[in-house]
């Protein structure tokens, strides 16, 4: 998989649990900015 399908995955699966990209970001210790630059294929890390 290349980082915009995981992206989009990630966008697909948290809109699915009605989370924001905040509430997934304390979910997983993480800032709300990485998850936002996960969703864009931005970065993986």
């Amino acid at each position: 998989m290349d980082n915009g399908k995981i992206g989009e995955l990630i966008h697909r699966l948290r809109r699915e649990r009605g989370l924001t990209q905040l509430q997934l970001a304390e979910r997983l210790g993480v800032s709300d900015k990485a998850v936002s630059k996960w969703e864009r294929g931005v970065s993986l890390r």
